[in-house]
């Protein structure tokens, strides 16, 4: 066993891993702007030779008690195909407004959004992946809570396009991954994520409304996706976040739309709209 920590932290503090003696930590300072991308390839760079399951874990995750052992005892009589397999998130959605469109017969007749969990529709919008109440196949699986096998790691890399916030990484990442074969949900394994995204600042959610665009064009026109399909949903993302202005009474998400509006621009009207 090994562990690996990333840290990226404006004041490091190496001395809190100092007093697990009894586990095989190996702590490094990020030197680079902060970035789950950049960071989880660092991570596997310090790999060792003997390591067969590599797992990224984020530090809002929180496992159930035998998380863990169910985990591996899946490994265990895995098939050789399966290359990748995630944790089951125990969260409801919790989207107060487009719900209705975005899980209607007609949203998937147009290729824009998938019933199923863990699907990644033509148009590049993918479903969430939890709760699952028995071990499922999916086409992308999140970074912060699953095992790899280490084979499928040796010359796939997190995208450096995904810099930041990182907003994607994990379904370019997965999806690319999962070509070489099958990703699945393990049911029994079961973790929460205690999401810290809370009385964000205007300036972050511009800022997050143009990475919106920005990175799922990437990810649709890396991929050989449909991208009018891709501009259509980032319309219907812009329109519904205008609605939770006032469904949610939230006048800071207007900075997400004015974001989004900004991202569109560039994404038609730049040379270079990735910059």
């Amino acid at each position: 066993m090994q562990i690996v920590i990333i840290d990226s932290s404006a004041i490091p503090q190496p001395e809190l891993v100092q007093e697990y003696t009894d586990l095989p930590i190996q702590y490094q300072v990020f030197e680079g702007e902060p970035s789950a991308a950049a960071q989880r390839n660092a991570g596997l760079a310090c790999v060792d030779d003997g390591i067969d399951l590599i797992g990224f874990v984020d530090d809002d995750i929180v496992f159930e008690l035998d998380a863990f052992e169910k985990m591996l005892a899946f490994w265990r009589t895995a098939p050789a195909d399966v290359c990748g397999a995630a944790f089951n998130l125990q969260e409801e959605e919790t989207t107060a407004t487009g719900g209705k469109l975005k899980h209607s017969r007609f949203a998937k007749w147009l290729g824009l959004y998938d019933q199923e969990p863990g699907a990644v529709a033509p148009s590049g919008w993918h479903t969430r992946l939890g709760a699952v109440s028995e071990n499922t196949r999916v086409e992308w699986l999140i970074s912060g809570a699953v095992l790899w096998r280490k084979q499928v790691l040796l010359n796939h890399q997190f995208d450096a396009f995904f810099k930041g916030y990182s907003y994607l990484e994990d379904l370019d990442f997965s999806y690319s991954a999962g070509r070489n074969g099958q990703l699945v949900v393990v049911a029994d394994a079961m973790f929460r994520h205690h999401h810290h995204h809370e009385n964000l600042s205007s300036d972050w959610y511009c800022r997050f409304g143009q990475m919106e665009v920005r990175n799922r064009l990437y990810f649709v026109r890396k991929h050989g996706l449909s991208v009018w399909r891709c501009y259509l949903g980032l319309c219907i993302r812009f329109g519904q976040t205008l609605t939770e202005v006032v469904a949610k009474r939230q006048p800071v998400l207007l900075s997400r739309a004015r974001g989004n509006l900004a991202g569109l621009w560039k994404s038609l009207f730049l040379s270079n709209p990735d910059e």
